[in-house]
């Protein structure tokens, strides 16, 4: 059995004796497959520093964070562009659009956005979407950009049947992380309803813990309540989920 964590920050973690802990919990627990989402220039190192110690386990993405689109991004993309050459990359992300923090930059967030959808069809790579309180903006871009090398995944995916329905249309995976194990967060009646080809299994971490573990520092070995909550509510073992899900993420990423 393996499982598939498409986004983990588990880089973040610096101390060496620490991230090999965390890895060994991944591996005891089957979790084999860590795609690293990039955030700003800071990550690149960090996340280089993983991949080419479990280079059979982490997988690089590279892109700019949309809450990092700020005075300069320009130059800080064209440094994070400049990472891909000698570089095998599976997805050009975590990339998107955050209203949460600050709607002021929207107009930024957009351009960085379109450019780096631009890129990732060059290198004919998916995407990974960051997309907080920002849906309208966010698919009103997908919409405008979509044509056949247009896909990828809509990462930390926590919103309405129907605007699942509409990024499954657009040919993207939902990226279904801890949130689904929140006793009040409504989506385990959404992921009941999309068939489990539509989705791939992430854990955010070092955010959005799942239950049990909610309120600690999450960790990628903890995608194994999340693949068992998927199990439960579609009702089929969580071999079955990592298998279907495991799938899917070899055929968004490749690998």
């Amino acid at each position: 059995m393996v499982f598939t964590d498409t986004h983990t920050h588990l880089y973040y973690e610096t101390d060496i004796n620490k991230q090999a802990a965390l890895m060994q919990r991944c591996l005891d627990k089957g979790v084999d497959r860590l795609f690293l989402p990039n955030v700003d220039v800071a990550s690149l190192q960090l996340i280089s520093s993983l991949v080419s110690a479990y280079p059979q386990n982490c997988f690089t993405m590279l892109g700019l964070h949309p809450c990092d689109v700020k005075a300069g991004w320009e130059t800080e993309l064209s440094q994070i562009m400049q990472a891909y050459s000698g570089h095998k990359v599976y997805a050009i992300g975590e990339i998107g659009i955050d209203m949460y923090w600050d709607k002021t930059l929207l107009a930024e967030q957009q351009q960085a956005f379109k450019k780096q959808i631009a890129w990732a069809k060059q290198l004919d790579l998916p995407i990974v979407i960051h997309c907080r309180d920002a849906f309208d903006e966010v698919y009103a871009i997908l919409t405008e950009e979509k044509d056949e090398k247009l896909r990828g995944i809509f990462h930390c995916f926590t919103g309405t049947l129907e605007q699942a329905q509409k990024v499954i249309a657009l040919g993207f995976y939902l990226g279904i992380g801890g949130v689904v194990t929140y006793k009040n967060s409504g989506l385990d009646k959404i992921v009941e309803q999309i068939d489990l080809k539509h989705i791939v299994l992430e854990t955010d971490s070092p955010y959005l813990t799942p239950v049990p573990h909610r309120g600690k520092p999450n960790e990628s070995s903890y995608l194994i309540y999340i693949a068992q909550k998927i199990a439960d509510v579609h009702q089929v073992d969580i071999d079955t989920v990592a298998a279907v899900t495991t799938e899917n993420s070899k055929r968004i990423f490749g690998a």
